[in-house]
């Protein structure tokens, strides 16, 4: 049995020397966000679906730290719930910067410095590290979360404390990944095959496969992507988890032989794992 490594939140993804190179920033993407900087909101661009939302207050953006978190100028530093832009170092030793970590940057500090922002809660409202948890609407009705992915500068990232508008969120990523848009150009960020997981502990990937077997032998159930449950990639579901599935009408056990889209961090035990902890984690690729 292969030991269980724990993963180092600060740890970067673990990918060959040739992905790590990053593709231009592209003149679709940064005339895209010309558009969402120097113009106001317009009818096709993204707006924040308030319904069901606690407002958090609004404040000027006075600096942006990396390509999901900022500073308002009421003291707040603002982590923007619901996406992963690609990482800056911040610090951290021995921390690569990830592939158009700065273009990210830049985008939101365009997309935001200097304006004012709405502050909206679906979830819970601070992350051990202080930072407030919010989606943002800036002053002209702009959905600063959803333009950013669909610009390509981000992926969609939810928690099972932090779900609110994870479905409109995988939508606008679609939609960007489909366009080749920013990271969706980058081979760094491209959706992997189970077999190819084996290198990538640590590191966090959107993977697409057809689950071999589905089984429950206790409080965990288990979605195996090949026929040895020891060596190839698994997803795993403990019982919290299942409550959520169930809640959200979805059943696991079902999708043996289906084609499923799964978005996590990976893990080594008995091979590459993903610990699934809530359903938005899952893309039912076939019905």
């Amino acid at each position: 049995m292969r030991s269980r490594r724990v993963r180092d939140p600060a740890a970067a993804p673990t990918i060959s020397g040739r992905e790590r190179l990053t593709a231009p920033f592209g003149a679709a993407v940064f005339g895209l966000f010309c558009l969402l900087v120097i113009t106001p909101a317009r009818a096709g661009d993204p707006a924040l679906p308030e319904a069901g939302l606690a407002a958090l207050g609004e404040s000027k953006v006075v600096t942006v730290v990396d390509g999901d978190t900022l500073m308002l100028e009421d003291g707040r530093e603002v982590r923007l719930v619901g996406i992963q832009a690609p990482k800056l170092p911040l610090g951290r030793p021995d921390f690569p910067t990830w592939p158009l970590a700065e273009d990210a940057r830049q985008a939101l500090a365009q997309m935001t410095v200097g304006r004012t922002l709405k502050l909206f809660a679906g979830g819970a409202t601070m992350d051990r590290h202080g930072r407030t948890l919010a989606q943002l609407e800036r002053e002209d009705g702009l959905w600063v979360q959803a333009a950013l992915i669909q610009a390509g500068m981000a992926r969609a990232y939810s928690f099972p404390d932090n779900r609110a508008l994870a479905a409109e969120l995988l939508t606008y990523e679609q939609a960007a990944r489909a366009a080749r848009r920013g990271i969706w150009a980058n081979a760094f960020y491209r959706i992997r095959d189970p077999g190819e997981l084996g290198g990538m502990v640590d590191s966090y990937q959107l993977v697409e496969g057809r689950v071999v077997t589905a089984a429950k032998p206790q409080s965990r159930l288990y979605l195996n992507f090949g026929t040895d449950w020891k060596t190839d990639f698994t997803v795993a579901i403990d019982a919290q988890a299942l409550k959520l599935f169930k809640a959200a009408g979805l059943d696991p056990l079902t999708w043996e032989g289906r084609r499923l889209r799964v978005r996590g961090w990976i893990k080594s035990f008995n091979g590459p794992l993903i610990d699934v902890t809530h359903p938005e984690q899952i893309e039912v690729l076939e019905q």
